[in-house]
């Protein structure tokens, strides 16, 4: 019966209306149900992107350290993490997605007040829900790995202690907001996010991740001061393997990041999965060909920047670019990333100890720019033919300016609090000795 009652006209649905068991079975139907292959997806999704962070995350920022500091990377990247998830249940969700309050933030649901198993999240489908834990969980993975990735430009030099108060400090008044102004759909325009209000399209983080990350991991490093012996000592990676392992893990889990962004198991998650997989792979050619360009050698290392490269580009456009206009967008990323890195960032003088802000920062901005080109049909996008490219360009230059501007002072608030509290670099026998001893008081590696 229930089948038969979808094909009916206006009409026909009235007049079943009308009569009081047809009119039950009609009510159901309209009601929103929780859809269980969309739960499933979504959970699977969140433990995608959890991977992403630990191992994933901790073995590919490790593996580029020197040995006296591999283990001081991976225990900051599983605190950090898991701090942000703490503190994302105790009123991180609800600075962000708690309800209507203002274009910059919201104000319930602390402690997730109100929350329980029977509690709903819409997806983008009308009548289709998933629970709102398994949507809370999902974004709370992506405030995690958001922090982490700012400890790519402090390593090796940072305290313990003062990094876990900027990422507390960080967390409130940047990621919330930041998140709250891009993802938040409220009841009226007043309380609708800032910049989703505009129109801005970021599918699965481009602003509020990586430029978010970046620009805060340049700050920081910035202000941190260059590592001893910068540029006077050899400071390779002692672990390449390690890093390519860490790679993998990325992108692999960054099909739940992308796809998962979706909310839904349906054809944009496929459509986003197809793109992280092209996306990425012209990510790693392109930046191979930059490097013989440059006059070196195809790297290991080039291999695995260029596939993060490519990932990031292609986060805020997975949901709108086609799979060709996703090797286009990973591609020139890949290329402006390593030029940046390889020629540029000495130029500049600052120590982004690897590379967060040259990949992150960069990558994240061609990427949210980049999504208003590679979302014309002629590339396979999803825009539709009264789609006004310019027009959405404005909006995106917009968007990346409010999300820089606010990384920048935010985290340079949060950093200059903590070194208040409790200074912020090592001391220099620390730093020399390594943090993995100074700061833990264990090795990474015990021969």
């Amino acid at each position: 019966m229930m089948k038969s009652i979808k094909y009916l006209g206006a009409a026909g649905l009235a007049a079943l209306a009308a009569m009081p068991a047809f009119a039950q079975e009609v009510a159901e139907a309209a009601a929103p149900v929780v859809d269980k292959g969309d739960t499933a997806w979504m959970m699977t999704a969140t433990v995608l992107v959890m991977a992403m962070i630990v191992p994933g995350l901790a073995l590919f920022y490790g593996g580029l350290v020197r040995t006296k500091n591999m283990l001081s990377v991976l225990t900051q990247i599983i605190a950090v993490a898991s701090l942000a998830m703490v503190i994302w249940v105790m009123y991180g969700y609800g600075l962000a997605f708690g309800g209507d309050a203002n274009q910059f933030i919201s104000t319930g649901k602390w402690f997730l007040a109100g929350v329980g198993p029977d509690s709903q999240a819409a997806t983008f489908s009308d009548g289709f829900k998933i629970p709102e834990y398994v949507f809370i969980a999902f974004q709370m993975t992506f405030a995690a790995i958001t922090v982490s990735l700012v400890v790519g430009g402090l390593v090796e030099r940072m305290k313990f202690s003062a990094l876990m108060v900027f990422a507390a400090i960080w967390l409130t008044i940047v990621y919330f907001p930041i998140a709250h102004m891009v993802w938040y759909a409220g009841a009226d325009e007043a309380s609708t996010g800032l910049i989703f209000g505009w129109g801005a399209l970021d599918f699965a983080g481009g602003t509020v991740v990586h430029i978010n990350a970046g620009i805060s991991a340049l700050v920081g490093a910035i202000i941190l001061g260059k590592r001893i012996g910068y540029q006077k000592e050899i400071m390779a990676p002692h672990s390449l393997t390690m890093t390519l392992i860490g790679t993998g893990l990325l992108w692999v889990g960054w099909f739940g990041f992308n796809a998962g962004s979706a909310l839904e198991a349906n054809g944009s998650a496929a459509l986003a999965m197809i793109n992280t997989f092209a996306a990425t792979a012209g990510g790693v050619l392109f930046w191979m060909l930059t490097e013989r360009a440059l006059g070196h050698k195809g790297s290991m290392l080039g291999a695995c920047s260029g596939a993060i490269a490519g990932l990031v580009a292609i986060t805020p456009a997975a949901g709108n670019a086609g799979p060709a206009g996703a090797i286009l967008l990973g591609g020139i990323a890949a290329i402006v990333c390593c030029f940046f890195v390889m020629k540029l960032k000495a130029k500049f003088g600052f120590d982004d100890s690897l590379d967060a802000f040259g990949i992150h920062g960069v990558g994240g901005i061609i990427g949210s720019i980049g999504v208003a080109i590679v979302n014309i049909p002629a590339l396979g996008g999803q825009a539709g033919d009264d789609y006004n490219m310019g027009a959405q360009l404005g909006i995106q230059i917009m968007a990346v300016a409010v999300a820089i501007a606010w990384a920048a002072i935010g985290s340079a608030i949060a950093f200059y609090i903590a070194k208040a509290v409790t200074g912020l670099r090592v001391t220099e026998e620390v730093e020399r000795e390594g943090l993995d001893l100074g700061e833990h008081g264990e090795r990474a590696y015990n021969y």
